[in-house]
């Protein structure tokens, strides 16, 4: 049963989203994930808080209430961390340098359940299992989110990919793992292990293979540095980018929804592309589609609505609402002002989190954070914070 959240009890299609996939488990593009310091977590007791948020900044972690945003914890820990959705009501997975950690979120406190390794990288949730990919050692760890609530390291799956990577992994329904193929120089493709991990399915025709997301009946789909790869009834499909390189490196997926959303860029020697368009790719009909958005996004731009709406914060500072179907931009929402996607894919920038109807968007420049109703599009809070706060993420059970 789901966590009634901002007074609403949230069906489990609408907290699949897309963060649970890509969006915020893994930098923009290429870039290795972790931190670079030792931690201290806060030792006072705290109150519980309802469907906490979390957000990062310089030095550590804010946690904040879901509906009225207040801060309600400082937990310091140094040096550039990452944090994403552990899958459950209480807890999220934060990244750090010596690999990732378990904060409950809800009791405001760094747990003892950790996962060493060096170059934590993406954090995937899906059929009810969590997945952890470490890119320094190519270890992926497979658990029950459920399980986080004994307060010990939950029992679960560990496989080692024969070469360690910049990668990321998901487990379908019925046990089988897709994880990707490659070396710290080349990426390739990817690859499907049965429950037993005896290779059933391989494709290496996806160049820089970076990202996933799931789209309604578990199509699954990998980016490449010409299109995406996608698994879907046991097979390998590729679905070519219209360009000779048009990358799509991050993506976001909706359970309500056969199109995923992706982000699209083809200039291969850019110090930084900054694109304005975006793309959809249709599972069942295996067809990609480009939208010209009329504004600049950063790889933290990426959600899905509770209706498998395509969102997408432009840096004008409004929040587009698509229709995945047709590629139409039904609204523009105001939401932070103007704004310019840092060089460094590690330094703050505006963040989407959605979770259930609400949409929140972090605005660093203010040390701001708003939550926006996605069904009137109003904003109903804002808060200003400490500091400028880089990733944002928070609870979100069901996926």
């Amino acid at each position: 049963m789901n966590k009634p959240i901002r007074g609403r009890a949230l069906p489990t299609t609408a907290l699949t989203l897309a963060l649970a996939t890509a969006l915020t488990a893994c930098g923009g593009d290429d870039s290795a994930s972790g931190a670079r310091a030792s931690d201290t977590a806060g030792t006072t007791p705290a109150a519980k808080v309802t469907d906490p948020l979390v957000a990062t900044f310089d030095g550590g972690l804010y946690v904040l209430d879901g509906e009225t945003l207040k801060l309600t914890k400082t937990i310091e820990l140094p040096g550039f961390n990452r944090v994403n959705p552990a899958g459950d009501e209480d807890h999220v997975i934060v990244s750090t340098d010596s690999g990732f950690r378990v904060l409950d979120a809800t009791g405001q406190a760094l747990t003892g359940i950790e996962y060493p390794g060096a170059k934590p990288g993406h954090v995937v949730r899906h059929a009810g299992k969590t997945v952890l990919f470490t890119d320094g050692t190519g270890e992926v760890n497979v658990f029950d989110p459920a399980d986080l609530s004994s307060g010990t390291k939950p029992e679960g799956r560990t496989y080692t990919t024969a070469e360690a990577h910049h990668g990321v992994a998901i487990e379908l329904a019925g046990g089988d793992l897709l994880t990707t193929l490659g070396t710290e120089e080349k990426r390739t493709g990817a690859l499907v292990l049965d429950e037993n991990d005896k290779e059933i399915a391989r494709n290496e025709d996806c160049p820089g293979v970076h990202g996933e997301a799931a789209a309604r009946n578990e199509a699954v789909a990998v980016g490449c540095e010409d299109g995406v790869l996608l698994y879907k009834d046991g097979k390998f499909t590729k679905i070519d980018a219209p360009d000779d390189y048009g990358r799509i490196g991050n993506q976001a997926g909706s359970d309500t929804s056969p199109v995923l959303l992706g982000d699209y860029k083809t200039d291969p020697d850019a110090e930084l592309e900054r694109p304005t368009r975006i793309s959809l790719i249709d599972t069942e009909k295996a067809k990609l589609t480009l939208v010209d958005l009329g504004t600049s996004y950063s790889f933290r731009s990426l959600a899905r609505g509770p209706e498998g709406e395509a969102l997408v914060l432009g840096t004008d500072g409004a929040l587009r609402v698509i229709d995945p179907a047709t590629g139409d931009i039904e609204r523009k929402i105001p939401a932070v002002g103007a704004w310019q996607e840092p060089l460094d894919w590690q330094q703050p920038r505006p963040t989407l989190f959605v979770r259930g109807d609400t949409a929140y968007v972090s605005e660093p420049a203010e040390k701001a954070l708003h939550a926006i109703d996605l069904t009137t599009g109003k904003k109903t809070t804002s808060v200003t914070l400490p500091e400028r706060t880089n990733e944002l993420s928070g609870v979100v059970a069901g996926h």
